[in-house]
């Protein structure tokens, strides 16, 4: 196979439309729904009449053989807002999962009603995560057991993107507990099934605009025909397994083959995030000034952003690369490859999102806190900044901690540990304290300052 990744007319038509979609549609009402935490209907019906919410749409996506579709749609999607993008394609990752188990008739049946149509939307949920294993698929113990034709649904649920209010909820349980992780299957539960409970609506850090729930499944009980892939597929996997038990042997299930296919969009998620970041910290440089000239023509400034450019431009490569061998089927290297990418396009933006680094001179506060300058800039930065560090960035199906969630908190985490900002000289980061602070302190006392500061001559 060839190693490509130039991207077609094609795509580029994508990453335009979506752009463009982005642009007009998201970005003027993102800190609107970010504060309210309310779920964006009016731009998913947008959405789905741009073609941009359907179950075709994720297909073609995600069986692009050249793997640049998806991340490129969903840097474009994610530069705007990360709630709101989340939202958009959380019923994609239930999509996958269903595509990857399901039998064509339950395809047919159950693929619309993840999305609705435009004028009768619909909303699908992965539920995966628990609270006490989190997204560890050997550790569930939501369980489903036989009762005649049906099955009954005993479990717990956390972190559930869609959960309680989606159409259809595909959820992971234990058919078997001698097989472990081996011996769990799929059931589609559709929404407002009796014993299926919303505990509660999680107020979260970031991604505000998405909805995440908690769940509670009590004696939910669902026909035979919503076990995806059949009864007898069960019992053949399941045969399988116990061969692979006794042989010490590895297999694989649909959950995870779900979390391999859609990896690459955690990462492609966070370019987004630290590119919109950027933008925001680059215009805002270049407008501000400072004794007389843009601040942006201090190389303690424009110099940081070139680099911070420049590491952006190699998460994308990174991850296009691993979308690229989902696509393709190569092994990923214990997953290095897709985590290179992720913690790369976590990590950079960081200092560009930060409104409080100060490096900028953007945290400009009165005697009373509140925020007297570079006001707009400070409340994009923090919720680009809150949707990169909150944990359900990476778990838009509920799946925590694992790099397959469609969207990359452990990676993004890394962004404010520390250590991780670049080291700087002491003259540079006083200098950038001077200019944080040069709004409130008289001219005169500044002169002498950066002229202490000033780089010593040749």
């Amino acid at each position: 196979m060839t190693f490509d990744l130039t991207p077609t007319a094609a795509q580029h038509d994508l990453a335009r439309r979506t752009h463009e979609f982005a642009d007009e549609m998201i970005r003027p009402v993102a800190l609107d729904y970010d504060q309210r935490q309310e779920f964006p209907w009016p731009v998913f019906e947008e959405a789905a009449q741009r073609g941009f919410y359907s179950p075709l749409f994720y297909r073609d996506l995600i069986g692009d053989p050249t793997g640049l579709s998806l991340p490129m749609f969903m840097e474009e999607l994610f530069w705007s807002c990360a709630g709101i993008g989340l939202s958009i394609v959380m019923p994609a990752l239930a999509l996958s999962a269903i595509g990857q188990a399901a039998t064509p008739e339950q395809m047919l049946e159950w693929a619309p009603e993840c999305f609705g149509t435009p004028g009768d939307l619909k909303l699908a949920a992965l539920a995966i995560s628990e609270p006490e294993g989190g997204s560890d698929v050997r550790n569930l113990r939501t369980h489903a057991r036989r009762d005649g034709d049906d099955w009954i649904l005993d479990g717990h649920k956390m972190w559930i993107g869609n959960g309680g209010i989606a159409n259809v909820h595909v959820v992971n349980a234990v058919v078997d507990e001698e097989l472990g992780h081996r011996g769990q299957a799929l059931f589609i539960v559709p929404g407002g099934t009796p014993g299926l409970k919303m505990v509660r609506k999680l107020d979260k850090l970031g991604c505000r605009a998405s909805h995440t729930a908690e769940l509670l499944l009590e004696g939910v009980r669902v026909p035979g025909a919503n076990l995806l892939g059949g009864q007898d597929k069960l019992e053949h996997k399941l045969a399988k397994a116990r061969e692979a038990v006794a042989g010490a042997k590895r297999s694989g299930s649909a959950t995870l083959g779900t979390f391999e296919q859609t990896r690459p969009m955690v990462a492609a998620q966070a370019v987004g995030i630290a590119r919109a970041a950027l933008e925001y910290a680059t215009a805002y440089a270049t407008e501000r000034e400072a004794f007389g000239a843009p601040i942006i023509d201090n190389q303690g400034i424009a110099f940081p952003l070139a680099e911070l450019a420049t590491q952006i431009d190699a998460a994308r490569l990174l991850t296009w690369r691993a979308s690229w061998m989902a696509a393709n089927r190569v092994p990923f290297e214990r997953g290095v490859d897709v985590e290179m990418g992720r913690q790369r396009g976590g990590r950079q933006g960081h200092r560009a999102r930060d409104p409080d680094d100060g490096w900028l001179g953007i945290h400009h506060r009165s005697p009373g806190g509140e925020v007297v300058s570079g006001c707009q800039a400070v409340h994009h930065l923090r919720r680009h900044q809150r949707d990169s560090a909150d944990g359900h960035l990476e778990r838009p199906g509920g799946h925590r901690g694992h790099p397959a969630a469609a969207c990359g908190a452990r990676a993004l985490r890394g962004s404010v540990e520390p250590g991780l900002r670049p080291r700087r000289p002491l003259r540079s980061r006083a200098a950038d304290a001077a200019l944080s602070m040069q709004d409130r302190v008289p001219e005169p006392v500044m002169r002498v300052a950066m002229k202490v500061l000033r780089p010593p001559g040749k």
